[in-house]
């Protein structure tokens, strides 16, 4: 794994409250995990809910936030060991820390043999309208190249192993970065990866592959189309 400085990044304000907000120049665009939140399917609200009901209010909340917790720590990590070349400063001697710690060496040890080249990480990218009007932004953790080919890498932490029909939202997330990175810079980025390490240290790789790109293009522009009318901002 090599760091190449192919294209410059630049960083962009980000507002977080009810809604994740960027600031792009003069303009502020929703985040991409805002407008998948707020277009998810009925069904997966509704069961989330209930989930929330089930185990009740505030250990929903508590287990929401341990996740995020350890998320945070997770990406830390590996930004790290990616920037620092293998050396992973950031650690923090708490429960979190050590489980992240151990997620993030199972990442690198099952995936990070295929990341040929690393161009950016936690890169800021924003999509446009035809006008060339900033239409949305958000984060990715990797861009590069990954087993010989250009992909956005995404890092993720999960309680339990996933099935791939259960983690659409995660390979739309990966295409709305592709699109926004292929708008700012003229690449054609078609593909991306999911590297997912469970609590108990299950690793899991899902891989967007070319061939699929086409169709999770069309569904992230309804979607982005679906959050823009709820919002007023866009005639149905």
């Amino acid at each position: 794994m090599k760091i190449v400085k192919k294209y410059k990044y630049k960083k962009f304000k980000r507002l977080d409250g009810l809604k994740r907000l960027y600031e792009i120049g003069k303009i502020k665009v929703p985040s991409v995990t805002t407008i998948l939140k707020a277009t998810q399917p009925t069904e997966k609200s509704e069961n989330l809910k209930k989930w929330a009901e089930r185990v009740g209010k505030k250990q929903a909340e508590k287990i929401r936030d341990d996740a995020a917790a350890v998320g945070t720590a997770l990406h830390k990590c590996l930004e790290k060991y990616i920037l620092d070349k293998g050396n992973m400063k950031y650690y923090n001697d708490t429960a979190v820390g050590r489980r992240a710690r151990k997620m993030a060496n199972i990442i690198i040890g099952r995936a990070f043999h295929n990341l040929d080249e690393v161009w950016g990480c936690e890169v800021n990218l924003t999509g446009y309208s035809p006008t060339k009007t900033p239409l949305y932004a958000g984060t990715t953790d990797v861009v590069g190249l990954f087993d010989g080919k250009a992909a956005i890498i995404d890092f993720k932490q999960t309680n339990k192993p996933k099935k791939e029909e259960w983690i659409e939202d995660y390979y739309l997330q990966l295409t709305a970065y592709a699109l926004a990175h292929n708008d700012m810079f003229g690449t054609n980025i078609s593909q991306g990866y999911i590297l997912m390490c469970s609590r108990e240290g299950f690793f899991q790789q899902f891989h967007l592959q070319e061939y699929m790109f086409k169709d999770y293009k069309d569904k992230w522009n309804q979607r982005l189309k679906e959050y823009m009318i709820k919002e007023g901002l866009w005639e149905k």
